[in-house]
Protein backbone atom coordinates (compact mmCIF):
# COMPACT_ATOMS: atom_id res chain seq x y z
CA UNK A 1 0.00 0.00 0.00
CA UNK A 2 1.50 3.60 -0.76
CA UNK A 3 2.09 5.81 1.70
CA UNK A 4 1.89 8.90 -0.90
CA UNK A 5 -0.69 11.52 -0.44
CA UNK A 6 -2.89 11.18 -3.65
CA UNK A 7 -2.63 14.91 -4.69
CA UNK A 8 0.22 17.28 -5.13
CA UNK A 9 0.56 20.39 -3.50
CA UNK A 10 0.39 23.44 -5.37
CA UNK A 11 0.83 26.24 -3.27
CA UNK A 12 -0.92 27.96 -0.22
CA UNK A 13 -3.42 30.34 0.14
CA UNK A 14 -6.32 32.00 2.23
CA UNK A 15 -10.03 30.64 1.38
CA UNK A 16 -13.44 31.27 3.27
CA UNK A 17 -15.81 29.05 4.72
CA UNK A 18 -19.11 29.00 1.93
CA UNK A 19 -21.55 28.21 5.09
CA UNK A 20 -20.09 30.87 7.63
CA UNK A 21 -18.03 33.33 5.61
CA UNK A 22 -15.23 33.28 7.81
CA UNK A 23 -11.30 33.51 5.91
CA UNK A 24 -10.15 29.77 6.38
CA UNK A 25 -6.51 28.75 5.53
CA UNK A 26 -6.32 26.75 1.78
CA UNK A 27 -4.01 25.13 -0.24
CA UNK A 28 -3.99 24.78 -4.37
CA UNK A 29 -3.53 21.21 -5.11
CA UNK A 30 -3.59 18.98 -8.25
CA UNK A 31 -5.11 15.49 -8.79
CA UNK A 32 -6.26 13.30 -11.61
CA UNK A 33 -4.63 15.96 -13.74
CA UNK A 34 -7.48 18.81 -12.50
CA UNK A 35 -6.56 21.70 -9.75
CA UNK A 36 -8.79 21.92 -6.59
CA UNK A 37 -9.07 24.10 -3.67
CA UNK A 38 -8.61 22.38 -0.50
CA UNK A 39 -9.77 23.79 3.01
CA UNK A 40 -10.67 23.38 6.00
CA UNK A 41 -13.35 25.16 8.85
CA UNK A 42 -12.85 25.04 12.53
CA UNK A 43 -16.61 25.01 12.89
CA UNK A 44 -17.88 23.14 9.20
CA UNK A 45 -14.84 20.50 8.43
CA UNK A 46 -13.23 19.66 5.30
CA UNK A 47 -14.19 21.46 1.84
CA UNK A 48 -12.50 20.93 -1.49
CA UNK A 49 -13.67 22.40 -4.85
CA UNK A 50 -12.45 22.65 -8.35
CA UNK A 51 -10.68 25.21 -9.72
CA UNK A 52 -9.54 23.89 -13.13
CA UNK A 53 -10.62 20.84 -15.14
CA UNK A 54 -7.16 21.34 -16.91
CA UNK A 55 -4.52 21.45 -14.85
CA UNK A 56 -1.64 22.06 -17.70
CA UNK A 57 -3.83 25.85 -18.35
CA UNK A 58 -3.72 26.33 -14.65
CA UNK A 59 0.44 25.97 -13.96
CA UNK A 60 0.93 27.71 -17.24
CA UNK A 61 -0.57 30.79 -16.88
CA UNK A 62 1.88 33.05 -14.82
CA UNK A 63 4.12 33.32 -17.72
CA UNK A 64 1.29 35.83 -18.96
CA UNK A 65 0.61 37.89 -15.83
CA UNK A 66 2.33 40.80 -15.45
CA UNK A 67 2.28 44.37 -12.80
CA UNK A 68 -1.55 45.74 -11.87
CA UNK A 69 -2.13 49.00 -12.87
CA UNK A 70 -2.87 51.85 -9.85
CA UNK A 71 -6.02 53.77 -8.98
CA UNK A 72 -6.97 54.82 -5.97
CA UNK A 73 -8.02 53.74 -2.75
CA UNK A 74 -11.24 54.68 -0.66
CA UNK A 75 -10.94 52.44 2.27
CA UNK A 76 -8.11 51.17 4.58
CA UNK A 77 -6.82 47.71 5.83
CA UNK A 78 -8.76 46.80 8.91
CA UNK A 79 -10.24 43.20 8.84
CA UNK A 80 -8.51 41.80 5.93
CA UNK A 81 -9.56 41.00 2.50
CA UNK A 82 -12.14 40.56 1.34
CA UNK A 83 -13.87 42.45 4.43
CA UNK A 84 -12.31 45.91 3.37
CA UNK A 85 -13.73 46.19 0.11
CA UNK A 86 -13.67 49.99 -1.19
CA UNK A 87 -11.10 49.56 -2.99
CA UNK A 88 -8.71 48.42 -0.19
CA UNK A 89 -4.96 49.27 -0.70
CA UNK A 90 -4.28 45.51 -0.62
CA UNK A 91 -6.51 45.20 -4.08
CA UNK A 92 -3.60 44.72 -6.94
CA UNK A 93 -5.03 46.16 -9.88
CA UNK A 94 -7.26 49.22 -11.42
CA UNK A 95 -10.64 48.65 -12.60
CA UNK A 96 -10.69 47.32 -16.38
CA UNK A 97 -14.85 47.49 -16.26
CA UNK A 98 -16.87 49.76 -13.55
CA UNK A 99 -20.23 48.61 -12.96
CA UNK A 100 -23.14 50.75 -12.06
CA UNK A 101 -26.54 49.60 -11.21
CA UNK A 102 -28.84 51.91 -12.27
CA UNK A 103 -31.93 50.37 -10.73
CA UNK A 104 -33.07 46.97 -8.72
CA UNK A 105 -36.12 46.45 -10.78
CA UNK A 106 -36.00 43.75 -13.28
CA UNK A 107 -39.00 41.99 -15.65
CA UNK A 108 -37.21 38.84 -15.25
CA UNK A 109 -36.80 36.90 -11.93
CA UNK A 110 -33.74 34.57 -12.99
CA UNK A 111 -32.90 31.55 -10.77
CA UNK A 112 -29.28 32.35 -11.73
CA UNK A 113 -29.47 36.35 -10.86
CA UNK A 114 -26.29 37.17 -8.86
CA UNK A 115 -28.44 40.15 -7.89
CA UNK A 116 -31.93 39.25 -6.47
CA UNK A 117 -33.12 41.53 -8.65
CA UNK A 118 -37.20 41.88 -8.47
CA UNK A 119 -39.22 44.92 -7.53
CA UNK A 120 -37.13 47.73 -6.71
CA UNK A 121 -35.80 50.94 -7.19
CA UNK A 122 -34.28 53.60 -9.22
CA UNK A 123 -31.15 55.60 -8.80
CA UNK A 124 -31.65 59.26 -9.44
CA UNK A 125 -29.96 60.82 -12.28
CA UNK A 126 -27.66 62.98 -9.76
CA UNK A 127 -26.67 60.31 -8.06
CA UNK A 128 -25.61 58.54 -11.00
CA UNK A 129 -23.99 61.46 -12.08
CA UNK A 130 -21.97 61.65 -8.92
CA UNK A 131 -21.18 58.21 -9.25
CA UNK A 132 -19.71 58.87 -13.02
CA UNK A 133 -17.77 61.06 -11.59
CA UNK A 134 -16.18 59.77 -8.67
CA UNK A 135 -15.35 56.46 -11.13
CA UNK A 136 -13.16 58.73 -13.38
CA UNK A 137 -11.88 60.52 -10.84
CA UNK A 138 -10.52 57.06 -9.39
CA UNK A 139 -8.96 56.40 -12.52
CA UNK A 140 -7.38 59.35 -12.35
CA UNK A 141 -9.66 60.56 -15.51
CA UNK A 142 -8.66 57.78 -17.46
CA UNK A 143 -11.99 55.10 -17.11
CA UNK A 144 -11.84 52.34 -19.61
CA UNK A 145 -15.26 50.25 -19.67
CA UNK A 146 -18.46 51.50 -18.10
CA UNK A 147 -21.57 48.70 -17.92
CA UNK A 148 -24.78 50.26 -17.28
CA UNK A 149 -26.30 47.17 -15.26
CA UNK A 150 -28.99 46.78 -12.81
CA UNK A 151 -31.52 44.77 -12.43
CA UNK A 152 -32.67 45.34 -15.65
CA UNK A 153 -31.41 49.00 -16.72
CA UNK A 154 -33.63 49.12 -19.49
CA UNK A 155 -36.45 49.13 -17.26
CA UNK A 156 -35.39 52.84 -15.42
CA UNK A 157 -37.39 55.42 -16.64
CA UNK A 158 -34.62 57.75 -17.93
CA UNK A 159 -32.22 55.23 -19.05
CA UNK A 160 -31.90 57.05 -22.66
CA UNK A 161 -30.51 60.00 -20.63
CA UNK A 162 -27.83 57.85 -18.27
CA UNK A 163 -26.39 56.70 -21.55
CA UNK A 164 -26.28 60.10 -23.07
CA UNK A 165 -24.46 61.62 -19.20
CA UNK A 166 -22.10 58.24 -19.42
CA UNK A 167 -21.35 59.31 -23.16
CA UNK A 168 -20.58 62.69 -22.53
CA UNK A 169 -18.15 61.98 -19.78
CA UNK A 170 -14.47 60.91 -20.42
CA UNK A 171 -15.26 57.30 -20.39
CA UNK A 172 -13.46 55.20 -23.01
CA UNK A 173 -16.60 52.62 -23.55
CA UNK A 174 -20.04 52.51 -22.43
CA UNK A 175 -21.71 48.93 -22.40
CA UNK A 176 -25.55 48.58 -21.57
CA UNK A 177 -25.97 44.97 -19.88
CA UNK A 178 -29.26 43.72 -20.61
CA UNK A 179 -31.89 40.81 -21.26
CA UNK A 180 -33.21 42.43 -24.08
CA UNK A 181 -36.90 41.81 -23.25
CA UNK A 182 -37.53 45.39 -24.11
CA UNK A 183 -35.42 45.49 -26.75
CA UNK A 184 -37.22 43.09 -28.79
CA UNK A 185 -40.16 44.78 -28.60
CA UNK A 186 -39.73 48.49 -28.58
CA UNK A 187 -38.13 49.42 -32.13
CA UNK A 188 -38.21 53.14 -31.29
CA UNK A 189 -35.86 52.45 -28.43
CA UNK A 190 -33.21 50.75 -30.30
CA UNK A 191 -33.70 53.84 -32.78
CA UNK A 192 -32.61 55.96 -30.22
CA UNK A 193 -29.67 53.51 -28.50
CA UNK A 194 -28.34 53.85 -32.37
CA UNK A 195 -26.96 57.19 -31.39
CA UNK A 196 -24.42 56.10 -29.48
CA UNK A 197 -22.52 53.94 -31.79
CA UNK A 198 -18.79 54.51 -31.49
CA UNK A 199 -17.47 53.64 -28.28
CA UNK A 200 -21.20 51.87 -27.08
CA UNK A 201 -22.08 48.25 -27.20
CA UNK A 202 -25.16 46.20 -26.22
CA UNK A 203 -23.86 43.13 -23.99
CA UNK A 204 -26.21 40.75 -24.20
CA UNK A 205 -27.70 37.82 -22.00
CA UNK A 206 -27.87 35.14 -24.30
CA UNK A 207 -27.56 31.58 -22.92
CA UNK A 208 -28.33 29.67 -25.98
CA UNK A 209 -31.13 28.41 -28.44
CA UNK A 210 -33.29 25.40 -26.38
CA UNK A 211 -36.38 26.19 -24.53
CA UNK A 212 -35.18 23.73 -21.56
CA UNK A 213 -32.31 26.08 -21.14
CA UNK A 214 -34.27 30.00 -20.81
CA UNK A 215 -36.87 27.90 -18.29
CA UNK A 216 -33.57 26.38 -16.30
CA UNK A 217 -31.76 29.80 -15.86
CA UNK A 218 -34.22 32.55 -16.61
CA UNK A 219 -37.24 30.98 -15.56
CA UNK A 220 -39.00 30.89 -18.93
CA UNK A 221 -38.59 30.30 -22.37
CA UNK A 222 -36.91 33.56 -23.66
CA UNK A 223 -35.69 32.09 -27.01
CA UNK A 224 -37.52 33.80 -29.70
CA UNK A 225 -37.58 37.19 -27.77
CA UNK A 226 -33.37 36.78 -28.10
CA UNK A 227 -33.37 36.40 -31.37
CA UNK A 228 -35.96 39.17 -32.15
CA UNK A 229 -34.21 41.66 -30.25
CA UNK A 230 -30.99 40.61 -32.09
CA UNK A 231 -32.88 41.44 -35.40
CA UNK A 232 -33.54 44.82 -34.01
CA UNK A 233 -30.26 45.83 -32.54
CA UNK A 234 -28.38 44.58 -36.07
CA UNK A 235 -30.75 46.47 -37.99
CA UNK A 236 -29.77 50.07 -36.68
CA UNK A 237 -25.92 48.66 -36.76
CA UNK A 238 -25.82 48.61 -33.07
CA UNK A 239 -22.62 46.52 -31.71
CA UNK A 240 -22.86 43.88 -29.42
CA UNK A 241 -21.57 41.35 -27.33
CA UNK A 242 -23.32 38.11 -26.21
CA UNK A 243 -22.89 37.03 -22.73
CA UNK A 244 -23.48 33.10 -21.91
CA UNK A 245 -24.07 32.07 -18.82
CA UNK A 246 -23.25 28.41 -18.89
CA UNK A 247 -23.99 25.82 -16.67
CA UNK A 248 -23.31 21.95 -16.89
CA UNK A 249 -25.43 19.27 -17.89
CA UNK A 250 -27.86 22.42 -19.07
CA UNK A 251 -26.48 24.57 -21.84
CA UNK A 252 -23.12 23.69 -22.19
CA UNK A 253 -23.91 21.23 -25.38
CA UNK A 254 -24.58 24.68 -26.87
CA UNK A 255 -21.37 26.37 -27.21
CA UNK A 256 -20.49 25.69 -30.44
CA UNK A 257 -23.81 26.55 -31.50
CA UNK A 258 -23.69 30.18 -29.89
CA UNK A 259 -19.88 31.03 -31.27
CA UNK A 260 -21.16 29.87 -34.43
CA UNK A 261 -23.81 32.28 -34.47
CA UNK A 262 -21.83 34.68 -33.04
CA UNK A 263 -19.16 34.78 -35.98
CA UNK A 264 -21.96 34.62 -38.05
CA UNK A 265 -24.39 37.42 -37.43
CA UNK A 266 -23.31 40.70 -38.66
CA UNK A 267 -22.76 43.54 -35.58
CA UNK A 268 -22.17 40.47 -32.94
CA UNK A 269 -18.74 41.50 -32.16
CA UNK A 270 -17.81 39.07 -29.63
CA UNK A 271 -18.86 36.25 -26.49
CA UNK A 272 -17.98 35.94 -22.93
CA UNK A 273 -18.79 32.86 -21.16
CA UNK A 274 -19.43 32.89 -17.83
CA UNK A 275 -19.20 29.50 -15.75
CA UNK A 276 -22.25 29.97 -13.25
CA UNK A 277 -21.45 31.24 -9.92
CA UNK A 278 -22.82 29.63 -6.83
CA UNK A 279 -24.03 33.30 -5.62
CA UNK A 280 -27.29 35.31 -5.63
CA UNK A 281 -30.55 32.80 -5.74
CA UNK A 282 -28.44 29.46 -6.26
CA UNK A 283 -29.51 27.79 -3.40
CA UNK A 284 -29.65 23.63 -4.37
CA UNK A 285 -27.37 23.26 -7.08
CA UNK A 286 -25.06 20.57 -7.41
CA UNK A 287 -21.40 22.56 -6.46
CA UNK A 288 -19.43 19.46 -7.78
CA UNK A 289 -20.92 19.34 -11.83
CA UNK A 290 -19.36 22.88 -11.96
CA UNK A 291 -17.61 23.81 -14.81
CA UNK A 292 -14.81 25.76 -15.31
CA UNK A 293 -12.76 27.91 -17.65
CA UNK A 294 -11.02 25.26 -18.80
CA UNK A 295 -14.19 23.01 -19.38
CA UNK A 296 -15.79 25.74 -21.80
CA UNK A 297 -12.27 25.71 -23.76
CA UNK A 298 -12.67 21.70 -24.25
CA UNK A 299 -15.98 22.54 -25.29
CA UNK A 300 -15.63 25.55 -28.09
CA UNK A 301 -12.47 22.98 -29.75
CA UNK A 302 -14.99 20.10 -29.54
CA UNK A 303 -18.04 21.63 -30.86
CA UNK A 304 -16.46 24.08 -33.56
CA UNK A 305 -14.25 21.01 -34.91
CA UNK A 306 -11.07 21.92 -33.97
CA UNK A 307 -12.05 25.94 -35.59
CA UNK A 308 -10.84 27.09 -32.44
CA UNK A 309 -8.14 25.22 -30.50
CA UNK A 310 -7.45 25.34 -26.65
CA UNK A 311 -4.18 26.48 -27.57
CA UNK A 312 -6.04 29.53 -29.34
CA UNK A 313 -6.86 30.68 -25.46
CA UNK A 314 -3.86 32.36 -23.14
CA UNK A 315 -4.99 34.10 -19.94
CA UNK A 316 -5.67 37.68 -20.17
CA UNK A 317 -2.15 39.36 -18.90
CA UNK A 318 -3.99 41.64 -16.14
CA UNK A 319 -5.91 38.20 -14.63
CA UNK A 320 -4.87 35.17 -14.96
CA UNK A 321 -6.46 33.24 -12.69
CA UNK A 322 -9.72 34.04 -14.08
CA UNK A 323 -10.06 35.30 -17.55
CA UNK A 324 -9.23 33.40 -20.59
CA UNK A 325 -9.63 35.20 -24.33
CA UNK A 326 -8.78 34.75 -28.05
CA UNK A 327 -9.63 37.06 -30.65
CA UNK A 328 -9.76 36.19 -34.35
CA UNK A 329 -9.54 38.11 -37.56
CA UNK A 330 -11.16 37.80 -40.64
CA UNK A 331 -9.45 36.44 -43.89
CA UNK A 332 -11.84 36.59 -46.78
CA UNK A 333 -14.86 33.76 -45.25
CA UNK A 334 -13.13 32.91 -42.65
CA UNK A 335 -11.94 33.97 -39.34
CA UNK A 336 -8.18 32.77 -37.93
CA UNK A 337 -7.63 33.34 -34.38
CA UNK A 338 -4.57 35.82 -33.70
CA UNK A 339 -3.09 33.30 -30.97
CA UNK A 340 -2.91 30.37 -33.29
CA UNK A 341 0.90 31.61 -34.99
CA UNK A 342 1.74 33.89 -32.43
CA UNK A 343 3.44 33.45 -28.51
CA UNK A 344 1.66 36.45 -26.56
CA UNK A 345 3.94 35.93 -24.08
CA UNK A 346 6.57 37.79 -25.95
CA UNK A 347 4.77 41.25 -26.01
CA UNK A 348 3.97 41.52 -22.77
CA UNK A 349 4.98 45.08 -22.81
CA UNK A 350 2.42 46.38 -25.01
CA UNK A 351 -0.77 44.48 -23.98
CA UNK A 352 -2.19 46.76 -21.77
CA UNK A 353 -4.22 46.45 -18.64
CA UNK A 354 -7.75 46.42 -20.13
CA UNK A 355 -10.60 44.35 -21.68
CA UNK A 356 -11.13 46.75 -24.51
CA UNK A 357 -8.94 45.97 -27.63
CA UNK A 358 -8.61 49.50 -29.38
CA UNK A 359 -5.97 49.28 -32.82
CA UNK A 360 -5.48 52.85 -32.77
CA UNK A 361 -3.63 52.30 -28.78
CA UNK A 362 -2.28 49.44 -30.25
CA UNK A 363 -1.00 50.56 -32.64
CA UNK A 364 1.09 53.46 -31.01
CA UNK A 365 2.31 51.48 -28.51
CA UNK A 366 3.54 48.91 -30.93
CA UNK A 367 5.86 51.65 -32.76
CA UNK A 368 7.03 52.62 -29.51
CA UNK A 369 8.37 49.57 -28.65
CA UNK A 370 9.94 48.86 -32.16
CA UNK A 371 12.32 52.32 -31.65
CA UNK A 372 12.80 51.89 -28.11
CA UNK A 373 13.65 48.52 -27.68
CA UNK A 374 16.96 46.96 -28.23
CA UNK A 375 16.73 43.71 -28.22
CA UNK A 376 13.39 42.74 -28.70
CA UNK A 377 12.99 44.96 -32.08
CA UNK A 378 12.98 41.82 -34.65
CA UNK A 379 10.11 40.75 -32.75
CA UNK A 380 7.70 43.72 -32.67
CA UNK A 381 8.32 44.29 -35.95
CA UNK A 382 7.18 40.55 -36.77
CA UNK A 383 4.29 41.31 -34.83
CA UNK A 384 3.52 44.19 -36.60
CA UNK A 385 3.45 42.89 -39.80
CA UNK A 386 1.11 39.82 -38.34
CA UNK A 387 -1.13 43.00 -37.20
CA UNK A 388 -1.22 44.46 -40.75
CA UNK A 389 -3.20 41.73 -41.79
CA UNK A 390 -6.07 42.60 -39.29
CA UNK A 391 -5.85 46.24 -39.35
CA UNK A 392 -4.13 47.60 -42.45
CA UNK A 393 -2.55 51.03 -42.93
CA UNK A 394 -5.89 52.39 -44.50
CA UNK A 395 -7.44 51.77 -41.23
CA UNK A 396 -5.78 54.96 -40.12
CA UNK A 397 -7.44 57.34 -42.50
CA UNK A 398 -10.68 55.52 -42.40
CA UNK A 399 -13.66 58.04 -40.81
CA UNK A 400 -14.98 57.31 -37.13
CA UNK A 401 -17.72 55.56 -38.29
CA UNK A 402 -15.65 53.67 -41.05
CA UNK A 403 -13.33 52.00 -38.08
CA UNK A 404 -16.70 50.77 -36.34
CA UNK A 405 -17.62 49.28 -38.80
CA UNK A 406 -14.17 47.84 -39.67
CA UNK A 407 -13.69 46.50 -36.63
CA UNK A 408 -17.31 45.27 -36.32
CA UNK A 409 -16.89 43.16 -39.52
CA UNK A 410 -13.31 41.52 -39.53
CA UNK A 411 -12.48 40.94 -35.73
CA UNK A 412 -13.99 38.85 -33.13
CA UNK A 413 -13.42 38.17 -29.71
CA UNK A 414 -14.03 34.99 -27.42
CA UNK A 415 -13.51 35.32 -23.25
CA UNK A 416 -14.29 33.07 -20.59
CA UNK A 417 -14.55 35.09 -17.55
CA UNK A 418 -14.95 32.67 -14.03
CA UNK A 419 -16.58 34.93 -11.41
CA UNK A 420 -15.44 33.72 -7.47
CA UNK A 421 -18.14 32.25 -5.26
CA UNK A 422 -17.66 31.57 -1.49
CA UNK A 423 -17.25 28.00 -2.29
CA UNK A 424 -14.35 28.52 -5.14
CA UNK A 425 -12.62 31.51 -3.61
CA UNK A 426 -8.95 32.01 -3.70
CA UNK A 427 -7.21 35.26 -2.10
CA UNK A 428 -4.97 36.06 -4.68
CA UNK A 429 -7.17 36.25 -7.14
CA UNK A 430 -9.77 37.90 -5.70
CA UNK A 431 -6.75 41.14 -5.36
CA UNK A 432 -6.44 41.08 -8.98
CA UNK A 433 -10.50 40.99 -9.95
CA UNK A 434 -11.06 44.19 -12.32
CA UNK A 435 -14.67 44.26 -12.56
CA UNK A 436 -15.86 46.49 -9.93
CA UNK A 437 -19.11 47.66 -8.89
CA UNK A 438 -19.48 51.44 -8.24
CA UNK A 439 -21.60 51.79 -5.14
CA UNK A 440 -23.63 54.95 -4.22
CA UNK A 441 -21.53 55.58 -1.06
CA UNK A 442 -18.14 56.00 -4.11
CA UNK A 443 -16.73 52.70 -3.20
CA UNK A 444 -15.54 50.31 -5.97
CA UNK A 445 -16.10 47.05 -4.84
CA UNK A 446 -14.78 43.49 -6.99
CA UNK A 447 -17.55 42.40 -8.15
CA UNK A 448 -17.41 38.68 -6.46
CA UNK A 449 -16.83 39.77 -3.22
CA UNK A 450 -19.79 42.28 -3.60
CA UNK A 451 -21.80 39.39 -4.36
CA UNK A 452 -20.69 37.09 -1.74
CA UNK A 453 -20.40 39.59 1.55
CA UNK A 454 -21.18 43.07 0.26
CA UNK A 455 -24.38 42.86 -1.18
CA UNK A 456 -27.48 43.91 0.68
Amino acid sequence: MSNQKNYQFIEYTTSLCPICLKRVDAKIILKDNKIFISKYCFNHGEQEEILEENAEYYLKRMQYTKPGSVSKTQTVRKNNCPYDCGLCPEHEQHTCIGLIEVTKDCDLKCPTCYANSGIGSYLPLEKIDEMLKFFLDSEFGNAEILQISGGEPTTHPQIIEIIRLARKKKIKYVMLNTNGLRIADDENFVKELSQFVGGFEIYFQFDGFDEKTYKHLRGRNLSEIKIRAIKNLTKYKIPITLVSTIEKEINDHEIGKIVEFGINTKYIRGINFQPVAFFGRLGNVNKKNRITITGIIKEIEKQTNGMIRKNDFIPLPCNVDRVAITYLYRIKNEFIPLMRDLDIKNYLPIIRNTFKFDPEDFLKDLAKNIFCSSGDCCNYLTLLKKFKKIVPSSYLLKSEKDKIEYVSENTFRISVTSFVDACNFDMKSMKKECVHVITPDLRKIPFSSYNILHRK
